[in-house]
């Protein structure tokens, strides 16, 4: 069974988006094996700048990596990635299972990843041009797995 490890920074607090986690996580258990990380996020000060930015971003990035399984197909969610169609995404996922027994995908913080992370993974991907809440995304990626198993199955979900 494939195993699917999703690194994320930050703590969930709205009880919605748990909600919508906890239903996802239940649906993908037929389908893979899910492992949820939330890492701290650091406290981002009022009077932000470059260099206060850059070492926030530096530290969520190195709890990340310190985090990534060894032998693990790694993909961040990143505004510069590949954007796909569901289907594509269903069969992106089916090709990577044929070569690696473990997926990560990475969601950084509010600031984003640095490129040290960035240039890890083997491949970034973006759901939008649009931004959205770094926790909002959890869920869309949780979604979007699940509809990918659904397509590959043959079932009719994705409809």
């Amino acid at each position: 069974m494939l195993s699917i490890q999703i690194l994320c920074i930050g703590k969930l607090k709205e009880n919605y988006l748990k909600s919508a986690i906890a239903e996802y996580t239940k649906r993908l258990s037929r389908f893979c094996k899910l492992d949820i990380l939330e890492l701290p996020d650091e406290k981002i000060p009022d009077k932000l700048n470059e260099n206060i930015a850059n070492e926030i971003k530096l530290k969520e990035c190195n709890s990340i990596i310190r985090h990534i399984k060894k032998d693990s197909y790694v993909i961040a969610l990143d505004l510069r990635g590949k954007e796909f169609s569901s289907e594509d995404f269903s069969s992106e996922l089916e090709k990577l299972s044929m070569t690696s027994s473990s997926i990560t995908f990475i969601i950084g913080g509010s600031l984003g990843l640095t490129n040290e992370l960035l240039d890890l993974c083997q491949q970034k991907i973006c759901f939008s041009k649009m931004t959205f809440p770094h926790q909002l995304i959890r869920v869309f990626l949780l979604e979007q797995l699940f509809r990918a198993f659904k397509i590959s199955n043959g079932e009719s979900y994705h409809k």
